[in-house]
């Protein structure tokens, strides 16, 4: 054998069995048919690459050695959560390794101290029902809490329904536990509630979407039980109606939660399960406030008065929490409603409260230009809205316009002063827009941070930058 043989690297097949040898055939996962379910996320991206092998990591060592495997070998690692993530964040890439959390879900609840110690892999519903146990609450609720993880919402910064008035989940990240690139394990921050000690690390890995390190471990803060809820359905003839009530109420007050469907997502909606919803609305505004005793009423009288100088056709009030609750439950159901009318490119793009009735007069100028359903709703309180980009997957056209909208609305954000993504993330399919709203000094400071952390690049290659 020659030298130049003897001292090439190891085909990547014999790291793999390196890798089998460290971990065992039950962690780390070689069969075709069980990778494929572990190559896309929600968005189903047909760039999604094929992996080496899966590895369904059972705790924080098995993700250091998984790392310190890969770093010696210099193969690409894609962590992921459960999967739902909607911006091709945890899309597989070709010749590397997917780490998946989902075995790491233990819940633990410390009640004097009002936190959730929770691993990668529990889904945001298993640890609010493991708070509500003991009288706490997690607020951050994404539409997809019941099947989405913490891990994910870490690496992504959720947020959700209500966080118009209790924010994202950096708001409730006290602590975490990190595995960097080379296989170190940081500890970052802790059960204290107010810490200044040193940079703000732990909030640089909040949002990270994986380009920086794999979460092991969070500390979530946790808060007294939510009080009782009054509950708000607004009709409105059009679209841009609702959008002037939005300014409105959030001139006025702080609601508990204020959400946007507009006639196409509501149609969707009682096609994919009859909730009772009014069919010929040209826009629906559901708002909730949470305010102790009579202050509740106050403001909900309040939103009603602003809704009717806003045109509402019809508001409807309840303090019944099932009914509240079915209204929640139909807006939960807008994405997986609106899937079945076709192909969907799905936006998440915010920009400032007052100019909200601009985004959403922009956006179907772009549907109407491009021949394209574009039904919208909206976390309308905060600004953030979900534009879905209906198309036809078979038509070429019909993919390259909906494409080109996709763009568009990212483009009309940006230019009112918004973000190409209030909760999703930029994943794989919103990067080539993220230089556009942050200029070149702050892409440039962005790749100096994952140089410095990650400087082979294996982490979550293609994400973001």
């Amino acid at each position: 054998m020659s030298t130049a043989a003897a001292s090439s690297p190891p085909s990547r097949s014999t790291a793999v069995d390196e890798l089998v040898a460290r971990l065992g055939d039950g962690v780390v996962v070689t069969r075709p048919e069980t990778i494929e379910a572990y190559r896309r996320d929600w968005t189903a991206d047909a760039s999604a690459g094929m992996p080496l092998a899966v590895v369904r990591a059972r705790t924080a060592a098995d993700v250091q050695e998984t790392l310190r495997w890969a770093s010696a070998h210099g193969i690409p690692v894609v962590p992921r959560g459960a999967g739902s993530g909607l911006s091709g964040g945890s899309l597989a890439v070709d010749g590397g390794v997917t780490l998946s959390l989902d075995r790491m879900n233990a819940v633990e609840i410390d009640v004097a101290c009002r936190v959730a110690v929770v691993e990668p892999g529990a889904l945001n519903a298993e640890v609010k029902r493991a708070a509500s146990e003991h009288g706490l609450w997690y607020p951050p609720d994404p539409s997809s809490f019941e099947i989405c993880s913490i891990g994910g919402n870490v690496a992504t910064n959720a947020g959700g329904l209500c966080c118009v008035k209790y924010g994202v989940t950096t708001d409730y990240v006290l602590g975490m536990d990190v595995v960097l690139a080379d296989g170190t394990l940081v500890t970052l921050g802790g059960k204290r509630l107010k810490d200044v000690a040193g940079l703000s690390l732990l909030k640089l890995f909040v949002g990270s979407e994986g380009t920086l390190g794999v979460v092991t471990r969070a500390i979530l803060r946790l808060v007294p039980a939510q009080p009782e809820r009054s509950t708000l359905v607004a009709t409105f003839a059009s679209v841009s109606d609702a959008a002037r009530a939005v300014v409105g109420v959030c001139a006025e007050i702080r609601p508990a939660l204020l959400e946007l469907m507009d006639t196409v997502s509501v149609n969707a909606v009682e096609d994919y399960r009859a909730m009772g919803l009014d069919r010929s609305a040209g826009a629906l505004l559901l708002a909730q406030s949470d305010a102790p005793g009579a202050a509740a009423a106050l403001e909900i009288a309040t939103m009603e008065e602003v809704c009717r100088q806003a045109g509402t056709t019809e508001c409807f009030v309840t303090d019944d929490a099932d009914e509240g609750e079915a209204f929640l439950t139909a807006r939960r159901a807008a994405f997986p409603a609106i899937e079945r009318r076709g192909a969907i490119l799905l936006e998440d793009v915010g920009v400032p409260v007052p100019v909200l009735p601009d985004l959403l007069a922009g956006i179907a100028e772009i549907a109407t230009r491009h021949g394209l359903e574009i039904p919208v709703v909206a976390h309308a309180g905060d600004g953030n809205t979900h534009p879905i980009v209906v198309h036809d997957a078979a038509s070429p056209a019909s993919v390259a316009a909906a494409h080109e909208a996709f763009g568009e609305v990212m483009t009309l954000a940006i230019g009112l002063g918004g973000t190409i993504t209030g909760e999703h993330g930029v994943g794989r399919l919103k990067k080539a827009a993220l230089p556009d709203q942050l200029g070149p000094d702050v892409m440039a400071l962005t790749r100096r941070i994952k140089d410095a952390l990650d400087p082979q690049g294996i982490l979550n290659p293609g994400a973001i930058l």
